[in-house]
């Protein structure tokens, strides 16, 4: 009894108030606490500003091919001589242009291979993409995410069962075949449920190999700066390059079809 707050040979008087205190406008706890509508668009609406303000500025004219060109010189001794502050600042480069879903990632990823060599390049491009991606990521989950699961029915709430099931496998899938667009691919898993640690990790897992075939074309690129020429990003589309990636990104949905199958043997 005393562990209930009664002393021994009293009875029991009126129930205690909780200490849980209602609300005078009677509103529910989960209500009180949503977030007010200007509050979950603002981490979009700073990304978006972000972008715009990119492009007014006239930021897009220093990443191009023929700044890269016309610089090479200038960029290589930099790099040289501050190598580790080359490399942050390469990243916030790069992680800053993925969050903002800005459409200079395959040329900042040759211009780094170019400058830091295929294996740095790589790993600092992985880094800063996961970065930047899970940027997008939250954004994307804030603003829209929880009140579109909410009304999901359909064809959207299968797709977001399909997700939360297999969403290493799926978002593997995504990230391995190079026809997806990236900023997409960043978006539709807020919308579906998608947890962080797993979005993470699938994405850097993901756009490693072929960030390391675009960084590795980038380290040779004084040879094509010599004959005035540019780099061909369909070559990345042949065969000997396009068929291993569609092998590992089948090779990911081994885990759903063996689900499946597993399930429709019961």
């Amino acid at each position: 009894a005393a562990r209930y707050g009664v002393m021994s040979g009293q009875s029991v008087g009126k129930p205690q108030l909780s200490k849980v205190r209602v609300r005078q406008n009677g509103s529910h706890p989960a209500q009180a606490t949503a977030q007010p509508a200007w509050r979950r668009y603002l981490p979009i609406g700073l990304l978006l500003a972000g972008a715009a303000a990119f492009f007014a500025l006239g930021g897009h004219r220093y990443l191009t091919w023929e700044a890269l060109r016309d610089n090479r010189a200038m960029l290589q001794d930099w790099v040289t001589a501050n190598a580790v502050l080359a490399a942050l600042a390469f990243f916030v480069v790069y992680a800053a242009c993925t969050a903002l879903s800005l459409p200079f990632g395959s040329l900042l990823t040759l211009a780094g291979g170019f400058l830091f060599g295929t294996v740095l390049a790589s790993a600092i491009v992985v880094a800063a993409a996961t970065l930047g991606a899970a940027i997008v990521f939250l954004a994307a989950r804030s603003a829209v995410g929880d009140a579109l699961r909410a009304r999901a029915s359909g064809f959207l709430a299968r797709m977001e069962q399909g997700f939360r099931d297999n969403a290493f496998s799926y978002l593997l899938f995504l990230r391995l075949v190079p026809v997806f667009p990236f900023w997409l691919v960043n978006i539709v898993p807020a919308l579906v449920g998608m947890r962080l640690g797993t979005y993470a990790l699938a994405t850097l897992i993901g756009i490693a190999p072929g960030t390391i075939m675009f960084a590795a074309v980038g380290s040779g690129l004084d040879g094509l700066f010599d004959n005035g020429g540019r780099p061909d990003f369909n070559m990345l589309l042949r065969a000997e390059i396009l068929l291993p990636l569609l092998a590992l990104a089948a090779l990911s949905l081994a885990p759903v079809l063996y689900r499946r199958w597993k399930e429709r043997g019961r």
